[in-house]
Order: structure tokens, then C-alpha cells, then sequence
């Protein structure tokens, strides 16, 4: 399952491919019963659809979908920087600092999804609140898929540092206003591009 959920993921499986349980079973070295299990399982989350006759196959990014997601994820960035203003301490501040150098040295090393999970992971420690963290967390991996795609078009990467630079800036003036407005634009701009890049 898990191995299967991340070639989704990363886009190894592309949308509209087939999922063959015979050769999944034989490249991942197991049975049809688990691949069957997987597929039931992927299905769920969305991941995979069933097409009547044809089988299983890789499900295609929809804009319903992913709106969905964005706007649960867009209110929970508003929770959380509403909270991170009320905790914030210079040590805070330096380290989301330190992650955006981070996200922009990544640009070179292509690990820039892992660089921007991260500077948003210091933001939700900061809300020292485990039930958003948790929240969050769950709906990462679903958000995994389109944050791929709208960090690797390098046209995004300064429109990112530069957000990632005015989210610190208003942290540190604890600007909760202000804070929400530019996690919203955020995740907006994140939604326009997919659409964009993604022509859906």
C-alpha cells in the first residue's frame, strides 16, 4: 500500500495508468491478495478509481479535488498562524529564517517539496497545539500530490521565497491580520497555479 501510495505521490504512477495486478504482484514480490488490498485501500483515499471492465487505475487530479483540499488546508494555515503569532519568540523567527535558505538552496538539489514541508512544519510546532499538528499531518499526504506539482515549476520558486519571507514578517510583528491574509494568498496562488500548470 505504502509503496504504491508514494509512486502515486511522486508522480512515478502517472494518472490514467493502469494498476495490473499481476505485475504489481510480481515486481513488488507478493501475492495478488495484498496488491488487491492496496488497490481497495488507495481507492478510498481517492488515490485510485475502479472503471467498470477495465480495472483500476492511477485516479486524474481534478480541480473539485484538490479545492477541497486547499480550502481545508487553507483554513488550517489561518489557525495555525493565528497561533504561531500568539507563541512566537525570536528563536522562532530565526529558525523560519533559516528553513527559507533552506527551501531556496533546495531549488539547485531538486528537494524543494521536502524543504517547503518543512518550513511549514515550523510554523505548525510553533501553535503548540497537537490536535492541529495531527490534523494536519493526515492531510499532508494528500496535499503531497499537489504541492508536487506546483513546486517543481521553477516560475513558482520566487513567489514562494518571497511569501515564505512576508509569512516570517508578519509572525514577527505578530500581525495576526496580516499573517492570515498571506497564508491565504498562499495556498490561493498555489491552487492558480496547479490549474495552470496542470491545465484542468
Amino acid at each position: 500500500f505504502n509503496t504504491l501510495r508514494q509512486a502515486i505521490l511522486t508522480g512515478e504512477m502517472e494518472p490514467g495508468e493502469r494498476l495490473m495486478e499481476i505485475q504489481l504482484a510480481n515486481k513488488l514480490g507478493v501475492s495478488r491478495t495484498p496488491i488487491r488490498e492496496a488497490i481497495r485501500k488507495l481507492e478510498l483515499e481517492g488515490l485510485v478509481i475502479m472503471i467498470p471492465r477495465k480495472g483500476a487505475e492511477v485516479a486524474h487530479i481534478t480541480v473539485k479535488d484538490m479545492r477541497d483540499v486547499l480550502e481545508v488546508r487553507s483554513a488550517l494555515e489561518e489557525l495555525a498562524a493565528t497561533l504561531a503569532c500568539k507563541n512566537v519568540t525570536p528563536e522562532h523567527i530565526e529558525e523560519l529564517k533559516t528553513a527559507n535558505r533552506v527551501f531556496e538552496a533546495a531549488i539547485v538539489s531538486k528537494d524543494v517539496v521536502n524543504a517547503d514541508v518543512a518550513f511549514h512544519n515550523i510554523i505548525y510546532s510553533m501553535t503548540d497545539n497537537q490536535r492541529l499538528i495531527q490534523l494536519v499531518n493526515s492531510l499532508s499526504e494528500q496535499m503531497y500530490r499537489y504541492r508536487l506539482e506546483y513546486v517543481k515549476d521553477a516560475r513558482t520558486h520566487s513567489i514562494l521565497i518571497s511569501e515564505h519571507n512576508d509569512i516570517i514578517r508578519q509572525l514577527a510583528d505578530k500581525d495576526v491580520e496580516k499573517a492570515k491574509v498571506i497564508v491565504r494568498q498562499h495556498i490561493t496562488n498555489q491552487e492558480r497555479g496547479i490549474i495552470r500548470l496542470l491545465n484542468i
